[in-house]
């Protein structure tokens, strides 16, 4: 049986990634920080954190600190269900996992009627859109946004809607790197603006457009939706860009659709817990029916 008071320093050291900035968050001397810490180790036979600045926690660590951040979100859970909100809050914090490109464009917009009115505050977690349903699986979040349209175990899944893709550019950098042409060898040396490294959208339409891989063109790695956007309209590259953030660009000439067989529609779900709290229920509700999504809507259906 773990100790709570050995857990919480772990989880507080892990979190902050000092000894010292643990110890402020507990309220108590960063030595008692370091010799509960200690303790806990010795316990449990392994090292837990990794002494530099900031902190690492080892793999061992890595799997103790997926158990004990479950257990949080488990635990505020049930008692937010059992008792409606935590003692000490008039507030209900639900913990939800979205792409970025979601958060940029349309999910706080349709969610903040349900956030006023539940008195709900969210504690989000940014990962590609492949990816977060992972952080619900280990049970760090109440809910996820994912292009995975299987459920979970524990869990359900509902359709959101699809987000669309386009290939962009601004006029200058089209005169600048495609006055000839847009085709193999110009791509070759056109920088390309790409999220990160797991977002793969890019890759695969010039890949199978063109047969290139990453390795064979420039390309930026913006992983920020503003500053993506901002980048591919200052002329710094080209890239696929959510429909939602290009209208008003495109209408006035600021980016121009390069490669139009390049749009890509990308199906969204949401997945919850199947014992969900009222307010998780509002919330779902919410994102299912007020999602601003219209499948196969062209870029230039509003332009009138």
């Amino acid at each position: 049986m773990l100790q709570s008071k050995h857990s919480e320093a772990f989880l507080a050291v892990a979190e902050t990634g000092s000894f010292d900035s643990a110890a402020e968050r507990l309220h108590i001397t960063a030595s008692a920080v370091t010799l509960r810490v200690q303790a806990l180790e010795k316990k449990l036979g392994h090292l837990l954190i990794i002494r530099e600045r900031p902190c690492r926690v080892t793999q061992a660590g890595q799997q103790l600190l997926a158990h004990l951040q479950q257990t949080k979100v488990l635990e505020q859970n049930l008692l937010e269900k059992l008792m409606g909100k935590s003692a000490c809050s008039q507030f209900y914090t639900l913990n939800i996992a979205t792409n970025a490109d979601s958060l940029a464009t349309w999910l706080l917009s349709t969610i903040q009627p349900i956030l006023i009115e539940e008195n709900i505050v969210i504690q989000l977690k940014v990962a590609d859109q492949t990816q977060t349903h992972h952080l619900l699986e280990a049970g760090l979040v109440n809910a996820c946004i994912s292009t995975e349209q299987e459920s979970l175990k524990g869990c359900e899944v509902k359709p959101i809607g699809s987000m669309r893709y386009h290939m962009v550019a601004s006029p200058q950098f089209i005169e600048r790197y495609f006055a000839h042409g847009f085709n193999r060898e110009s791509l070759r040396y056109a920088p390309a603006v790409i999220f990160n490294e797991q977002d793969q959208m890019h890759h695969e339409v010039i890949y199978n457009a063109y047969g290139l891989n990453m390795s064979q063109y420039p390309h930026h790695l913006i992983p920020a939706s503003n500053a993506f956007l901002e980048s591919i309209v200052l002329g710094l590259g080209f890239g696929m860009v959510p429909e939602f953030q290009i209208k008003e660009y495109t209408k006035q000439g600021q980016l121009i659709e390069i490669m139009p067989e390049a749009q890509t529609d990308v199906m969204l779900y949401w997945h919850h817990w199947k014992k969900q709290s009222r307010q998780l229920e509002q919330l779902t509700s919410q994102i299912i029916e007020h999602a601003p999504f219209r499948m196969n809507q062209s870029l230039n259906e509003d332009n009138d």
